[in-house]
């Protein structure tokens, strides 16, 4: 197995015959859903089918008549009955007409489902993302999400194109079939001896290109979640120097995926000769038993030029089903992904109760115990855990919870309108606590309350509205600083103005060439990263939450900043009641109380002199960070002391 980054190119779980998943059941299921999510463009492309159908029935009698009636008995007599001709030229070209209108029905009313059908999806499956909740995102790569929503929606209903055209060869096949047992019975069952070979073929083919064609599906996902880790890595693999290794590891996902799909070009490669190939042996055994039937007068000449244009249309049926049937394996793989996210059962449900009320709101969790689920990478593969864990592909067992972070039992309340200040060694549970408040995740077990109440109780738009977070890596779009803090949102200028000045954002804003005008970049590349996290404080505070959680939100900006951020929120007219992640002494020192987490529990909470003078793994922690900043200034000091060395 060749692991690169997180991604398997090799010795994936090989996938099951598609003999034993009922392929062209379930590829009719995936036709049916095409068929009821766009019922107009499809009538459209069967009508134009049909027309097409009948126009070629009867351009076969018409070539058949002109044979007889014109053609011979002009060679025969030697004179020509304009009057015939002119018919003739009438019929040819009428046919001809309609045959027009019926290619551009059915091509209009294909693409048109075609391509209504991926656009329709794709949203569907962009609104089920914005659903399923956080836990559930994470158990899944982004590259396998962007595949789900492109690649795999456009695998699912290429389908779609060839479907209406053979509902019209259907219909054509069957005319054609009971033409060719009247005009001539014994030639007819020469032409039809080809059509069980054509579904060997089919089916011989599906066989071998339902699997390749899955494999090619997941080898499209790894190449696009290794491009999207690339880019959003850009920096670490810049200033690191990782560019030949980067350019390694696309390679190798990429050259996978070359492989996997010449594999399924190489089964096309195959099959379409032959589907081509057989019914042309058709015509040439119906000519050649034809010509010595029209000798022995079993037959007139423009029977056997109507018969062999009639099976010619035969043909045409036959490649159709075979266009349609070989899209099935690649639509039946897509369609299989894609519904996976559709019918996905993470579920966060919401209440009805509001979040609105007077100052800041009460927060409290009660026994919360929560572990982060792991991704399905980690569970297919097997992540090993702390040192002699057991590794295993259950995340419910005991064992795959070992290498899981989260937290044990956390209980500490934030009364309305103060600042707690949640404190910890890095990995302690701080984030976990701070994403729960916010509801990103429900715990496994225990209570989050905001203002006495579950916190599912309530409503999506009210939890939005009154309770907010700000992470410590900002996320900015590449827009304008003013959207950025509004989102879209109708506010006004002075509301924007007012939470970039409380957020220390308003002085460096005005300082940009267009003010809060200025388009910051993709994620705010233009900014630095303090400037990227006091413009989503700002984002945050400009809706006057409830409830304000920081999680480490300023730890790119120096202290005196900080300090101003938090000594300006807390003498602010906000009705909020402020939660911070803090790891500097001068910001913990300005809050009501401190909460202390150690190893995913509350282990002590008072104020901060009280907790230095009896905690002693609190006191150790948060003055860590000003011991060893004044040891440098000492070691600074001494060298300067000093003097400069001698020379040698």
């Amino acid at each position: 197995m060749a692991t690169l980054g997180r991604v398997t190119v090799t010795d994936r779980p090989t996938p099951r015959d598609p003999s034993d998943d009922g392929l062209l059941r379930r590829g009719l299921a995936v036709i049916a859903v095409a068929l009821r999510s766009a019922p107009r463009p499809f009538s459209v492309g069967i009508g134009g089918s049909l027309v097409y159908a009948v126009m070629m029935v009867l351009s076969a009698l018409v070539l058949g008549w002109v044979t007889d009636e014109v053609l011979i008995p002009t060679f025969a007599a030697g004179e020509l009955d304009r009057g015939l001709l002119l018919t003739a030229v009438v019929l040819i070209i009428g046919v001809a007409l309609f045959k027009a209108i019926g290619v551009v029905g059915r091509r209009l009313g294909a693409y048109y489902a075609q391509f209504s059908l991926q656009a329709g999806y794709r949203r569907q499956v962009t609104r089920r993302y914005l659903e399923l909740p956080l836990s559930w995102h994470r158990r899944h790569p982004t590259g396998e999400l962007l595949s789900n929503a492109n690649a795999d929606v456009e695998s699912a209903f290429f389908v779609a194109a060839p479907l209406p055209m053979a509902v019209g060869a259907s219909v054509l096949l069957a005319i054609t079939a009971a033409l060719l047992i009247v005009t001539d019975p014994a030639l007819a069952a020469i032409g039809f001896a080809v059509g069980p070979l054509l579904g060997f073929a089919n089916w011989f083919y599906q066989r071998r290109m339902r699997t390749a064609a899955t494999v090619a599906q997941q080898a499209r996902a790894d190449v696009a979640e290794v491009a999207h880790e690339s880019f959003d890595a850009a920096l670490v693999v810049k200033t690191l120097g990782r560019e030949d290794a980067e350019q390694d590891r696309f390679r190798a996902v990429s050259e996978d995926l070359r492989d996997k799909m010449i594999r399924v070009g190489r089964l096309r490669a195959y099959f379409d000769p032959v589907i081509e190939a057989l019914p042309n042996v058709g015509i040439l055994l119906v000519l050649l038993v034809g010509a010595y039937r029209v000798r022995d007068g079993a037959l007139t000449p423009g029977d056997l030029v109507q018969f062999a244009y009639l099976f010619r249309l035969v043909a045409l049926p036959m490649r159709v089903f075979g266009w349609l049937l070989g899209e099935l394996p690649r639509a039946v793989v897509g369609w299989d992904r894609v519904s996976r996210v559709l019918a996905a059962t993470d579920r966060m449900t919401y209440g009805g109760a509001s979040g609105a009320g007077q100052g800041g709101a009460d927060a409290a969790m009660v026994e919360v115990g929560f572990l982060h689920p792991s991704s399905e990478r980690e569970r297919l593969d097997g992540v090993a855990g702390p040192v002699g864990a057991a590794v295993t592909d259950d995340p419910h067992s005991p064992d795959a919870e070992d290498h899981r972070r989260g937290i044990d039992s956390v209980t500490f309340d934030a009364a309305a309108g103060r600042t707690v200040a949640l404190v910890g060694a890095t990995g302690s549970g701080k984030s976990t606590i701070a994403s729960l408040l916010v509801r990103l995740y429900d715990p496994d077990r225990g209570q989050v309350t905001y203002d006495g109440g579950p916190l599912p109780d309530l409503a999506r738009d009210q939890l939005a509205d009154h309770v907010a977070i700000v992470f410590q890596e900002a996320f900015l779009f590449d827009d304008t600083v003013r959207d950025n803090i509004t989102l879209g949102a109708d506010l006004p200028h002075e509301h924007v103005e007012a939470a970039a000045r409380l957020a220390q954002a308003h002085g460096f804003i005005t300082a940009l060439e267009a003010g809060y005008d200025t388009v910051v970049g993709e994620r705010g590349a233009t900014l630095s990263g303090g400037q990227r996290q006091r413009i989503a404080l700002a984002r945050a505070l400009v809706r006057s939450p409830r409830l304000l959680v920081l999680d480490d939100a300023t730890s790119a900006v120096d202290p005196a900043v900080e300090s101003a951020i938090l000594m300006g929120l807390a003498e602010a007219a906000l009705p909020s009641t402020v939660i911070v992640v803090a790891y500097r002494q001068s910001s913990i020192a300005l809050a009501d109380e401190v909460v202390f987490v150690d190893e995913g529990r509350v282990a002590a909470r008072g104020s901060h002199e009280q907790l230095l003078a009896r905690v002693e793994e609190y006191r150790h922690l948060v003055t860590a960070y000003e011991e060893a900043a004044r040891e440098r200034e000492a070691a600074e000091r001494s060298g300067d002391e000093a003097g400069p060395e001698p020379d040698r």
